[in-house]
């Protein structure tokens, strides 16, 4: 097992009471970016610590850089949130946080589409492969 994961699990919970704190203040079909911002200081004003980019170190065949990488949200180190207010989540949009996940060593992340008119429908959980085992 991670031995992030169940730190992500609790927080989890918390996010996404948080989240639909938000959508109940603000309603679906804004920008993801304001949805972000609103989010990471729900989060704060929970007393949990969000942000929104980090510098990380890539390998590629014998190459080593670092790059700055922009996700949408992190929570704790832990949890990592990709923020929708799209019509719908595509494939492209999980495997894209699948990536990140891998990049950053998280074992769980969330999808949260803003668009969806009760916003419990529109959250998926993904799970690092083997990160709950």
């Amino acid at each position: 097992m991670h031995p992030l994961f169940q730190r992500a699990d609790e927080l989890s919970r918390v996010v996404i009471g948080g989240a639909i704190e938000v959508h109940r203040h603000k309603g679906p079909g804004l920008v993801e970016s304001i949805y972000e911002r609103c989010l990471i200081h729900e989060l704060s004003l929970r007393g949990l610590a969000a942000v929104n980019q980090r510098l990380i170190r890539i390998e590629y065949k014998g190459l080593t850089f670092e790059e700055p990488l922009r996700f949408d949200v992190l929570v704790e180190g832990c949890l990592l949130l990709e923020l929708k207010s799209v019509q719908d989540i595509l494939p492209i949009h999980k495997a894209c946080l699948l990536s990140y996940m891998k990049l950053l060593d998280v074992p769980l992340g969330l999808i949260i589409h803003f668009h969806e008119m009760k916003l419990v429908d529109g959250i998926s959980r993904m799970i690092l492969t083997g990160a709950n085992q």
